[in-house]
């Protein structure tokens, strides 16, 4: 280990203040919020410091490696050896961690690797809300504050009287990150500059910083410490101590400032944003951030522990992505090179196949601005790097996880009329993403119509064969609705054929989602209870309702809505059978439905599409009320970036994206009495429902601006223009209020033979929701003779043309097998015979 001491002398530094102290807002809502939610159990989260979608995020850091410290900091444990500036937000891989400071009084406690400098703590001396986060360090009697802005990390440390130093550690590594190489210079007395670059999850990263303190060091020492990889090697790392004698009481600011371009690009970055050191009016800053966007959503409820659920979970749901591009517009890409936006904003850490389910949805109702901009980044991101991302951030691809879901969080932004990104360029992407023939089974997908189990795949050795078929599917769906919105019929049959390949994987024989191999066979021996290579992260019963595009095609191809409805039920009531066998990922467990990771998350909703929809209620709510608490255990699965929370957000708002880009959102069970949306064109959304609560779950009725409504879901331009959902809620379930799609089909009949033969709809529909809910079949019973009933039928050929129906006295059309022809059929004969049709079951 080489030692080198250099001492600093005092060098005037002229800081210009400019600090303007916000206004309070009207309610705090950063005290609804608890960071410690998630992070302990499964959750993976961090408690620290942080503003909406911050480049920082300055938080503890246990010392310790291993999948429960993943965010750096596990709940359980009582140490800390460093506050970092850079982490990820429940995700399934370690990475980051960068710039770690550690305030300690000499001599400090230093263990053997991987934990080294450090100190005890306890829960009973730390506190957090949102954009700050605080701890009292045991060891040396220092208590430590964080906060941010967007591109600095604030720390105030109070001292007590001793010899005390500060720790900078960039030599530290945990997880899948480990240290390449390092630099650390004096600018002056109080400011210091570097960077650490290394390697892990996100490959070549490099993160430049600038620190500025509030007083001068007496001195600086900078030690080389070498690093013990896996391989049993070693890289090299600096770590530099920053001596000061201290009074008690005595506090010392440090803001830093980073960068993903230069040293250069982290000082620019500290002089727009953090000028100064005075850390309360940077709190206050970063906790009118939060009020912001917290404020957007506002609820009524007595119960404090739900209220801190809701907010905690919209708190985690902006937590990412991040900013990822200086306060000039300077990023650095994937091709390696610094890139500028004109005037957008780039962000990062994309955790796309968990967070294009609800998270980005989320975001074009609170976010439409940030939305445009990631949309931009997704775009950018994919011309630097000759494809959209899968899961990408500190500008490296990962290749994490599965699909090309970059493709939904475009087309859901373009669908919804968001932003001013170049949508000729965005569907090109898309389309040549989706054609990269060499990449993880593209090519053999597009010949095939499913990629086989037994291929072997170059590029990527994950396996998921099964699970990549259905991403891909839904994937190329969301091309197809994009192609066809704007022209390009072309493209968009391609992609509308694609998107049904999920039928080539299903085996009538299991009634699964089965892997097949290059033959065409199914696998044999498969049991859906299984979590098994051919599945990503799942099992045959959770992946099995993958196909959020075409939920209809997949009642058919089960059986019907009976035989759906009845499979959901297996889904929920079909208990593992050996649940100390279940995988990391296999948490918050309602028979084999797993809410702790993404597959299940729209599965509860399903009932609305098989007419039961008192079950969605049911099971919405009860995932909601016992997978959800107030707890640092208080999520039941990774969070993954933001998607866990934000299905709650949803969730307790009463609706749910079951299809992303849809535009419609399914009608769940609401949380609260009375919710609003405080909507970017000054329009308010409103949810009321009277008498809410864990009990009365169940829908009894409800209305749409005061008026009775049919439809399972609301749509985005609905809540847009700012309508009051209202429902009276109970604790029996109740009745179905809406039409399913196929009967919305059969509706749109009603109303062309209407305007055609001049009769009134609402006269048969009493008769048509029963007829069509149930499925019923119908008879006509005539009192004509043959050619009497003959003649008549085929009074209008164009609606009847090639059928047999005319040719019989008594009609019988089972719905399931020709919708479209019974509807007609059905409601020319009621116009004409209303007394003569009567039902009958089938």
């Amino acid at each position: 280990m080489r030692l080198r001491t250099v001492p600093i002398y005092a060098l005037a530094l002229t800081l210009a203040a400019c600090t303007t102290t916000p206004q309070p807002a009207t309610e705090d809502y950063t005290q609804y919020v608890n960071p410690f939610i998630g992070t302990d159990f499964t959750g993976n989260t961090y408690p620290g410091a942080q503003v909406p979608f911050g480049m920082v995020q300055l938080s503890p850091d246990n010392g310790l490696p291993g999948w429960d410290r993943i965010a750096g900091y596990f709940y359980p444990d009582s140490t800390i050896a460093g506050f970092s500036h850079t982490h990820l937000s429940g995700t399934g891989a370690g990475d980051l961690y960068d710039i770690s400071f550690l305030p300690v009084t000499l001599p400090y406690n230093e263990a053997e690797a991987p934990l080294g400098i450090h100190s005890k703590f306890s829960h009973q001396n730390e506190s957090a809300y949102a954009g700050y986060y605080q701890v009292k360090l045991d060891d040396y009697n220092i208590n430590v504050e964080l906060t941010a802005t967007e591109r600095c990390g604030i720390q105030r440390y109070t001292f007590p009287k001793a010899e005390s130093a500060i720790i900078l550690n960039l030599a530290k590594s945990m997880n899948w990150d480990a240290t390449q190489e390092t630099h650390i210079e004096a600018v002056d007395s109080v400011t210091i500059r570097g960077y650490r670059y290394s390697i892990g999850w996100a490959r070549n990263q490099k993160v430049y910083f600038c620190t500025r303190f509030s007083r001068p060091f007496t001195h600086m020492t900078i030690d080389t410490i070498n690093v013990l990889r896996e391989d049993k090697n070693y890289d090299t790392g600096l770590r530099a101590r920053f001596d000061y004698p201290t009074q008690a009481g005595e506090q010392i600011t440090l803001v830093t400032a980073l960068s993903g371009v230069s040293m250069e690009g982290a000082e620019k970055n500290l002089q727009a944003e953090a000028p100064d050191n005075d850390f309360d009016a940077f709190l206050a800053k970063a906790k009118e951030a939060w009020n912001r966007e917290l404020g957007k959503i506002k609820i009524e409820t007595d119960d404090s522990d739900t209220r801190t659920v809701f907010y905690t979970a919209f708190y985690h749901s902006m937590l990412a992505p991040t900013i990822y591009s200086d306060v000039d517009g300077a990023y650095y890409g994937p091709d390696g090179k610094s890139h500028q936006t004109d005037g957008w904003t780039n962000y990062s850490t994309f955790s796309l196949w968990d967070t294009y389910r609800a998270a980005h949805p989320l975001f074009t109702i609170t976010q439409p601005e940030r939305t445009n901009d990631m949309v931009k980044s997704l775009l950018a991101f994919g011309e630097q790097n000759g494809r959209l991302p899968v899961w990408n951030f500190y500008g490296s691809e990962t290749d994490m996880m599965i699909g090309y879901h970059a493709v939904p969080v475009i087309v859901d932004a373009y669908l919804k009329g968001i932003g001013n990104f170049d949508a000729e360029k965005a569907l090109a992407s898309c389309v040549a993403t989706a054609n990269l023939d060499e990449y993880r089974g593209i090519g053999i997908y597009k010949q095939k119509g499913y990629i086989p189990y037994d291929m072997h795949d170059p590029y990527n050795n994950d396996g998921w064969s099964l699970s990549k078929t259905l991403e891909y599917a839904f994937d190329d769906y969301c091309i197809a609705k994009m192609a066809e919105k704007m022209g390009k019929n072309d493209i968009a049959k391609e992609f509308y054929t694609r998107s049904q390949n999920y039928r080539n994987v299903y085996n009538p024989a299991t009634s699964f989602m089965q892997p097949r191999n290059m033959k065409g066979e199914f696998i044999a021996g498969f049991d859906a209870e299984d979590y098994t290579p051919n599945i990503c992260e799942s099992n045959g019963w959770q992946y099995f309702w993958s196909v959020q595009h075409d939920i209809e095609g997949l009642i058919d191809l089960t059986g019907g809505k009976e035989r759906f409805a009845q499979k959901l039920d297996s889904m929920f009531t079909y208990h593992p059978t050996d649940t100390t066998e279940l995988p990391i990922f296999s948490t918050g467990m309602i028979g084999q439905y797993a809410q702790g990771n993404e597959p299940s998350h729209h599965v509860a909703y399903l009932y609305n599409a098989a007419g039961e929809p008192w079950k969605t209620q049911q099971y919405a709510s009860q995932i909601m009320h016992t997978l959800y608490t107030n707890t640092p255990a208080g999520l039941c699965g990774n969070e993954d970036c933001g998607q866990m929370s934000a299905w709650y957000v949803f969730s307790a708002m009463g609706f749910y994206p079951v299809n992303p880009i849809s535009q419609t959102y399914e009608i769940g069970s609401p949380v609260f009495p009375r919710l609003s949306i405080s909507l970017p064109n000054g329009k308010t959304f409103t949810v009321i429902a009277h008498n809410a609560s864990p009990e009365n779950c169940y829908i009894q009725s409800i209305k749409l601006n005061g008026k009775p409504y049919d439809k399972s879901y609301i749509t985005h331009s609905q809540i847009l223009e700012g309508v009051t959902l209202e429902m009276e809620m109970g604790n029996q379930p109740g009745k179905k209020w809406y039409y399913s799609q196929s009967e919305m089909n059969c509706e749109k009949s009603f109303v062309m033979l209407s305007a055609h033969f001049q009769w009134k709809l609402h006269s048969i529909m009493t008769i048509h929701q029963e007829f069509f809910a149930n499925q019923f079949c119908f008879t006509i019973i005539p009192q004509l003779s043959d050619r009497e009933l003959k003649e008549t039928l085929n009074k209008d050929e164009q609606f009847f043309n090639g059928t047999q129906a005319a040719q019989t006295s008594a009609v019988c059309v089972p719905l399931k097998h020709d919708a479209y022809q019974s509807c007609i059929l059905f409601a020319f004969c009621v116009s004409v015979f209303p007394s003569l049709v009567v039902l009958k079951s089938r």
